[in-house]
């Protein structure tokens, strides 16, 4: 989790992007990554060309969400794939720690507006073979190893890619949509300090360095415009479209969580990720629940009393979630947390643009 300091409005905050999401791949004695352009290390460039989103502070623009093409042909995709052995799965190590003292860069929300928009859901969608139901956990929890089952092991995963050349992770959720291949996660994990990562791929039900679903390869990237344009951390909103493996869809294996927009504050929530930073490791899929509240401080995100630390960035928050089947609604992402108040999770409000982007990402 991200908890740099940032001045906003000429007072003192610290904020950190949870670059959770991103766990930045580097050991302890931190190494860079190997020369993806060695024959031997192979991570090809993937990044065809971007779509740049229009100034979304200019009048009357009709602002879209920014698409990056990644993999886009079977060679690159399976270079890719075949990047990502077990052992660098293992090494990823939380994003913030590669990208400490950048935050000043960001685009902070002078004056967080509350999202206003019609509420409206997707229904979750089962895989082909349902994961085991499980018993209720506690409610609320701080921060705890997800010991349940149900569909969530199978859409939450970890994220992994490239990030100025260094090798990192985030996490992600499989979401029900028209093309059965769209993951959501934060803004920060699919692009950071104005350049998109590469070598991005989703891993479902990650664990011990081992892809139990398959490694599942972006052949495009997408965020907000607000974050694409200035990274607004309202906006922290990511998205990723993935390619089919053995010709499959991601959803109809692992199955596929709804979603839910311009839903309100104070909900009932289940925050999932991989934390990588201290005291976790980002081996064991982890949980937060409880009712959540609007940020009264320099954002219009929600908040959740929860312990995760960097590497869980991007991982879903459901709301009308049943924790005996698994299933409920993502209404938001890991995304950040102040400094000054510890163990507080915060994640953007999924509104109209958040829409816009899952209706873009499914529709590619």
């Amino acid at each position: 989790m991200r908890r740099t300091p940032r001045s906003l409005l000429g007072t003192l905050v610290a904020v950190g992007a949870l670059i959770a999401g991103g766990a930045l791949a580097t050991p302890a004695a931190a190494g860079d990554a190997p020369d993806v352009d060695a024959p031997s290390a192979s991570a090809p460039d993937v990044d065809s060309f971007t779509v740049d989103a229009p100034d979304v502070d200019a009048p009357d623009v009709d602002v879209h969400p920014a698409v990056h093409v990644a993999a886009d042909t079977s060679a690159a995709q399976e270079r890719v794939r075949g990047y990502w052995t077990a052992d660098r799965m293992r090494d990823a190590v939380p994003l913030d720690q590669l990208a400490s003292g950048r935050a000043d860069r960001r685009g902070a929300a002078v004056e967080a507006r509350v999202p206003e928009g019609p509420a409206s859901t997707v229904t979750p969608v089962a895989p082909a073979a349902s994961p085991s139901d499980v018993g209720t956990l506690a409610f609320p929890e701080g921060g705890a190893p997800w010991t349940g089952g149900g569909e969530i092991t199978t859409t939450g995963g970890r994220v992994f890619f490239t990030y100025q050349g260094r090798n990192a992770s985030c996490s992600g959720n499989a979401v029900n949509s028209a093309n059965g291949s769209t993951v959501m996660t934060a803004g920060h994990c699919v692009k950071m300090d104005g350049a998109w990562h590469t070598n991005w791929v989703f891993v479902p039900g990650y664990h011990d360095g081992q892809a139990p679903y398959g490694q599942w390869a972006a052949e495009a990237t997408l965020a907000t415009p607000q974050w694409t344009a200035s990274e607004d951390i309202n906006y922290d909103v990511g998205a990723a479209v993935v390619t089919e493996l053995n010709g499959q869809r991601l959803t109809d294996v692992v199955g596929g969580q709804g979603l839910s927009f311009n839903s309100g504050y104070n909900r009932e929530m289940y925050a999932f990720g991989f934390p990588a930073a201290d005291p976790y490791d980002g081996e064991t899929f982890t949980y937060c629940s409880g009712t959540s509240f609007q940020d009264f401080f320099l954002s219009s995100d929600h908040g959740l009393s929860c312990d995760m630390t960097g590497g869980s960035s991007g991982g879903p928050w459901l709301t009308d979630f049943d924790e005996t089947t698994g299933t409920g609604l993502q209404t938001s992402v890991n995304s950040f947390g102040y400094a000054f108040w510890p163990d507080t999770m915060f994640g953007p409000y999924f509104g109209d643009d958040a829409r816009n982007l899952y209706d873009e990402a499914q529709a590619l």
